[in-house]
């Protein structure tokens, strides 16, 4: 097992990409509102969020890195530690736990020879991986589900989990049960940065348990209630800001008629 607690990042001699970070920031009419992408892209580079990332999203957004480290530390995709080249996440959510979840997990463990959120030594081959247990991925018709670096892998078992993990740390070639094959973790948060793989099309993007609803829908004509546009105020907003207003409007009122205990 890896002691990556003071560990430096593989990538720590690359430069911080200062460029395309600016250049999501420039996708946002608030640039801040680009932070989150900006922070898959440290990790992109840096192997997990370092002070120099941090340090450089607050001086391309002008906040102060307290308000990034804030973000950084909020959301769990984004880590503070070096991941390995793939991350792989066992759901243990309630219907994944009781269907195998905490069964698959406890036998990784075993396997790896790693606790909670920790990195095998690199393989033969140089790969290696951090196990981690992980919240509900909405994919619960294919419990129990893993992810590798938040590709689905799913209906698994401790046995085929195990296989997929020895497969991935030999460096073969991995396929995700519903996308497309699997890149390194460090290919997988550029993507999420908003740099494209163009792998998006390969491979299967739902399957059939998925679209049994949809399939008897069809079969029984069946369709979704007719939706009103308008607004609480009657009439349908014209622009963003309109949009917004009636939005801010309907939520005062319905916060109000609770105070009243209507």
């Amino acid at each position: 097992m890896t002691d990556t607690s003071n560990a430096s990042p593989a990538s720590a001699t690359n430069e911080l990409p200062y460029d395309e970070l600016r250049q999501i920031a420039a996708r946002y009419p608030q640039p801040r509102s680009g932070l989150l992408p900006m922070l898959h892209l440290v990790q992109s580079v840096e192997g997990r969020i370092t002070p120099e990332g941090i340090e450089a999203c607050a001086e391309i957004l002008d906040i102060t890195a307290a308000e990034v480290s804030g973000v950084a530390t909020f959301y769990t995709m984004y880590k503070r530690r070096p991941v390995g080249d793939y991350h792989v996440g066992v759901c243990t959510n309630t219907l994944c736990a009781v269907m195998g979840g905490d069964a698959i997990f406890e036998r990784l463990k075993k396997h790896l020879d790693l606790g909670n959120d920790e990195t095998t030594e690199p393989s033969a081959e140089g790969r290696s991986i951090t196990l981690e247990h992980i919240e509900c991925n909405a994919a619960c018709d294919y419990a129990p589900v893993m992810t590798v670096n938040w590709e689905f892998m799913d209906n698994m078992t401790p046995q085929s989990a195990t296989a997929l993990v020895d497969d991935l740390r030999e460096g073969k070639e991995i396929h995700s049960t519903r996308g497309p094959r699997i890149v390194t973790w460090r290919e997988a948060e550029r993507v999420l940065a908003g740099f494209p793989d163009d792998l998006a099309d390969e491979g299967p993007s739902a399957g059939a348990a998925s679209l049994v609803g949809l399939g008897l829908a069809r079969r029984n004509d069946w369709t979704a209630p007719h939706h009103d546009a308008s607004g609480p105020t009657g009439s349908t907003a014209d622009t963003p800001i309109e949009a917004a207003q009636q939005a801010d409007t309907g939520r005062a009122e319905t916060e109000t008629a609770q105070e009243e205990g209507k």
